[in-house]
């Protein structure tokens, strides 16, 4: 296969494994999004809910293109930052799990916390790879601390 549509190709495995987190991820949000998370008492800064899907959207390429610049730089701290990758996206996806499909907003915090965390190895590993994956999961990191902010102010709410 040649360099250039390999690298077409391995970037499409990149948005597809993302995408693929962000289905599954909105798979177990949507029931309780329009019950139950109705119903939960949350701060003053909760932004409306139409504002999730584009952000998350945007979110979500710039993950994708950011590990698939590490990918193509390649060699050990490119692996070590694609596990990050990997851990913070299985992270990411159960948090939906603990938050939404369990509906507990507790067990969705601690978990955001280790989230938090993973990112930010992720984010150290990428800028030691790629200056540009590095700033493209910034915006990923202070989206989460906002929504660790929001998600423990639901839990001390409710």
């Amino acid at each position: 296969m040649p360099d250039r549509t390999r690298q077409v190709a391995a970037l499409g495995v990149f948005l597809l494994v993302v995408a693929a987190a962000a289905g599954l991820g909105g798979l177990l949000t949507s029931q309780s999004v329009s019950t139950w998370y109705q119903t939960l008492e949350r701060p003053a800064f909760t932004p409306p809910d139409w504002v999730f899907q584009p952000v998350w959207t945007m979110l979500y390429l710039a993950m994708a293109v950011a590990a698939w610049l590490v990918w193509r730089k390649g060699g050990p701290h490119a692996r070590t930052g694609l596990a990050a990758f990997a851990v913070q996206l299985v992270l990411n996806v159960l948090w939906s799990a603990l938050f939404f499909g369990l509906r507990s907003p507790g067990a969705g915090l601690a978990d955001i916390v280790a989230l938090w965390l993973a990112i930010l190895a992720t984010v150290v590993c990428f800028f030691r790879v790629s200056t540009a994956a590095g700033i493209l999961m910034l915006p990923y990191l202070a989206w989460v601390t906002f929504a660790g902010a929001l998600n423990f102010a639901i839990w001390q709410l409710n």
